[in-house]
């Protein structure tokens, strides 16, 4: 008789559980929508992080890993999901490890979740951010290989945005690609500082309000002016 009560007992606390734990799963995804409609950013975080305690899924630390990045909290983005490379990765996932990596100057780390993107889907933009990192990274070959690439397959009304000035600016996808391959010029070959010029300037050309392709092009006149600046 004791065991018998004991199980009912049991039972109906599993019950009860369970149906807590339902609406407390109906209460947070309703309050998530909630914070997502008012974009609450930190509303949305907490939702999120909620709902993965209640019922653990993959897809819901994706998004609250992207929310975080998006939100340029990078290292929570990445305690989120982790760095490690890894083939099953989402789209969503592998994108905010090489974004948050990225941010982190992490360039070699970066360029390995980049380089599972481009196998995925290749398109200039990511041509262009694995070109970068390659610069970084001392891989010049593999940079020119990228930005020849893009270069063919850049498109107009393409864009991409730089963040070194106080206020960030756009320039033409193209006029950035230009801009990389007369630094890889550059790094290929110091005595050839006039054809690295000409990449920039052909840059210039398209976005004379290229600030960054400017500061470039007075450091390349520079050393043409001054040879020994070369020699390291």
């Amino acid at each position: 008789m004791r065991t018998n009560i004991a199980i009912l007992f049991f039972a109906i606390g599993i019950s009860s559980y369970a149906q807590t734990s339902a609406e407390l799963k109906s209460h947070y995804e309703a309050f998530y929508n909630e914070m997502k409609a008012q974009g609450d950013v930190n509303g949305v975080i907490n939702a999120l992080t909620h709902l993965i305690v209640l019922e653990p899924s993959q897809a819901q630390r994706d998004t609250l890993a992207y929310v975080y990045a998006n939100n340029n909290q990078h290292m929570q983005a990445l305690n989120t999901i982790g760095i490690e490379k890894n083939e099953s990765d989402s789209d969503l996932a592998v994108q905010v490890k090489a974004i948050s990596l990225k941010a982190l100057n992490q360039p070699k780390r970066a360029l390995e979740q980049f380089e599972v993107l481009y196998q995925r889907v290749p398109n200039p933009y990511l041509a262009y951010e694995l070109a970068d990192l390659k610069i970084q990274t001392g891989d010049n070959t593999g940079a020119m290989a990228n930005i020849e690439f893009a270069l063919g397959s850049v498109q107009d009304g393409m864009s991409y945005s730089f963040y070194e000035r106080q206020q960030p600016y756009e320039v033409s996808l193209k006029a950035a690609l230009l801009h990389l391959k007369g630094l890889v010029q550059y790094n290929m070959d110091h005595t050839n500082i006039d054809t690295a010029i000409a990449s920039i300037d052909e840059a210039l050309a398209l976005d004379p309000n290229f600030n960054l392709a400017s500061l470039s092009k007075q450091a390349l006149e520079s050393r043409k002016n001054n040879p020994e600046e070369n020699k390291d």
